[in-house]
């Protein structure tokens, strides 16, 4: 059963674990397992959408998966080129607006020109937003927000910073998901997720499907999110303010 309207969080972030396990059981190679990743995105995605989420945010890349092996490093980068020039176009059509988060400087010229092209032809739509961060990392993306600010002379406050930072642009993520039956964040949105609610799922990625994403909303539904109140004051309407008569 779906969960109501009222449940949905408005931004979901996903740390997108268990491609190579996933192929590792099936005796593939591990680029197999994120191939299928990418179908997995493709229909979280869509369900998404359907489901009325505003923002989806998923963690592709980080600056840490350069260590990987190299084949498996060129691998990706392939399969982002062909995602790239696949998906983008039909996700235009759907209206999602794509945005890639993360340190673009050290990417090839043809992959930051790829991204930026996406960019650009999915800017004006407004039905869900999909933050793509690649080559990201969230001490990554803290300090360089700090940088920016002192480079411009700026006074770094909890408010400049937030606003220097590479989700600038969208809420703070209400939910997010773990899979792989990882239970940690691994330098993801450190920043941004201070008050997130966390599911953390048992399935791969590439096996996370449409009834996976509606318990995990499900959860967090039925979760009460205080910010630092009391239960009480959560639950109590907020008093009516009576206008004040102002004398002529």
């Amino acid at each position: 059963m779906q969960p109501t309207t009222a449940d949905i969080p408005h931004h979901i972030a996903i740390v997108m674990d268990g491609n190579g396990r996933w192929a590792r059981q099936r005796f593939l190679p591990r680029l197999a397992g994120h191939a299928q990743g990418v179908e997995s995105l493709r229909r979280c995605v869509r369900a998404c959408a359907a489901r009325g989420v505003g923002v989806l945010t998923v963690f592709a890349f980080s600056s840490e998966n350069w260590n990987r092996p190299a084949d498996e490093v060129s691998g990706l980068m392939g399969l982002l080129a062909k995602a790239l020039a696949r998906e983008v176009p039909e996700l235009s059509r759907d209206g999602v607006c794509v945005r890639f988060v993360g340190e673009k400087a050290g990417l090839s010229d043809s992959v930051r020109r790829g991204l930026e092209q996406a960019e650009q032809l999915t800017a004006g739509n407004t039905r869900l937003v999909l933050n793509v961060c690649f080559n990201y990392g969230g001490r990554w993306d803290i300090a360089q927000a700090a940088a920016a600010l002192a480079a411009r002379g700026e006074p770094i406050t909890e408010a400049s910073l937030h606003a220097a930072m590479g989700l600038a642009h969208v809420p703070d993520p209400d939910l997010v998901i773990r899979t792989g039956g990882e239970m940690r964040i691994s330098n993801f949105l450190l920043w941004q997720a201070a008050y997130s609610e966390f599911f953390f799922s048992p399935r791969f990625w590439p096996d996370f499907d449409e009834a996976a994403l509606d318990e995990a909303i499900a959860s967090y539904g039925a979760r009460e999110r205080r910010f630092g109140r009391t239960s009480e004051q959560v639950r109590s309407p907020a008093p009516k303010v009576q206008p004040v008569a102002l004398r002529a």
